[in-house]
């Protein structure tokens, strides 16, 4: 009999939002005329039809794959050269960040590399998380073997949590003690905070001194809305030396269910080994998708190569502004309704604190029983979301506007 990876038997319970589709399926079994006024607010997946500037070069790639002349086989691993310069150049030397063609590696969604990372990566690791933060980056690393057993708060033992709270405006600061690795998002998921210039300035710093790796989920980076806040890592002098940068194209293209996304990876960048020997992670992250796959399928690569025209931008720039205009008329509801909100301005969530004393599972509950809408727990995110929930301004403005109406009632 084969024997299986023990590690994911120390996963506290199911993945954070299946756990919400199973309440919501139950509620909605029970009660089925308020299931007919459900409005779903919890998971941050998009609602808004593609750009047509990508649906086009979709078709146009389908259309090529039809002729023996213009058929594509096999990818190259790394992702199409039409895709990695456009992203090399639009996204950072257009603004000022040398990154070169090939160190950008095109995937299926940065959620898939926050997992893929750790392939390259040693089981000694200390790693450090936020708290709140994205449960990917904690179980990716339970499955690994990269904690210990979970404890009676449903944190982890071996993982260093780094408190996300009002006092710090939800942006960690750097631990006192030594960590290998640590996972930052901004803006986050999910409490919608940015982090200014100079708070990544003394993650750099504390990642020269302290040889760390930075992994930066920069997902959001599009919903940025203030000048002055970085969208990139690689704006900080240093970091190059010391960050891994992974975005995506679901959140500001669409791409949920088409699925592309890209991780920067400098050549600069170094790790060591057991022995003390420091050697490059640019090689074994390029071994590690030779070896494991095939990169995106080619009429994908062709869509979101295609956000990048001046169509592709200006459609990309209507999307946006359509899901935070959402997140505006959340916001504002919210606040009128008498609870404490973040978030909503530089991120499509708003992070809400629970009335009333009420725990973030009581409030989803609540939400759900009274209003007919779906949020997601903010203890979902881990201990520090405790007493928070998430509203996402993903969705249509005809929901947006509806349960900014219900929320009236709670006043």
């Amino acid at each position: 009999m084969a024997y299986l990876n023990e590690n994911y038997l120390k996963l506290e319970a199911g993945y954070l939002f299946p756990e919400v589709a199973r309440r919501v399926r139950e509620f909605c079994e029970a009660n089925p005329e308020a299931s007919k006024r459900l409005i779903r607010c919890g998971i941050g997946d998009v609602t808004e039809p593609l750009p047509s500037a990508a649906i086009d070069a979709m078709k146009q790639a389908i259309d090529e794959m039809g002729k023996r002349e213009t058929f594509r086989g096999y990818g190259p691993e790394q992702g199409y050269e039409f895709l990695r310069s456009t992203i090399a150049q639009h996204d950072y030397r257009d603004r000022n960040i040398e990154i070169a063609d090939d160190e950008i590696f095109v995937s299926d969604g940065s959620k898939c590399d926050c997992g893929y990372i750790l392939d390259i990566l040693g089981d000694q690791n200390k790693v450090a998380v936020p708290d709140p933060v994205y449960p990917v980056y904690v179980d990716t690393n339970v499955m690994a073997g990269h904690s210990g057993p979970v404890k009676s708060d449903g944190s982890y033992e071996g993982l260093l949590y780094l408190p996300c709270i009002v006092d710090n405006v939800f942006v960690p600061e750097p631990p006192r003690e030594h960590v290998d690795l640590v996972y930052l998002c901004f803006p986050n998921n999910p409490t919608g905070a940015v982090a200014s210039r100079e708070q990544l300035s003394r993650w750099v710093d504390y990642a020269q001194e302290h040889e760390a790796l930075l992994l930066y989920d920069a997902a959001y980076e599009a919903y940025v809305s203030q000048p002055n806040i970085p969208r990139s890592i690689f704006e900080i002098p240093g970091a190059r030396d010391c960050a891994v940068e992974l975005r995506s194209f679901s959140k500001n293209g669409g791409f949920t269910g088409v699925r592309c996304g890209f991780t920067v990876m400098p050549k600069s960048l170094l790790a060591r080994t057991e022995s003390g020997k420091r050697m490059p992670l640019h090689p074994l992250w390029h071994r590690r998708w030779s070896t494991k796959a095939n990169s995106v399928s080619y009429p994908v690569q062709r869509g979101a190569a295609a956000l990048y025209t001046p169509e592709g931008r200006q459609q990309i720039r209507v999307l946006i502004d359509h899901y935070m205009g959402n997140a505006k008329i959340l916001r504002e509801a919210v606040a009128e309704a008498g609870m404490t909100v973040f978030g909503g301005v530089n991120a499509p969530y708003i992070w809400v604190k629970t009335p009333d004393g009420l725990t973030s599972w009581q409030m989803f509950d609540r939400m759900l029983r009274d209003l007919n809408v779906v949020i997601t727990p903010g203890a979902g995110f881990g201990t520090q979301g405790e007493g928070y929930f998430r509203v996402s301004a993903f969705n249509s403005r005809e929901n947006a506007q509806e349960v900014a109406r219900r929320l009236e009632k709670m006043r």
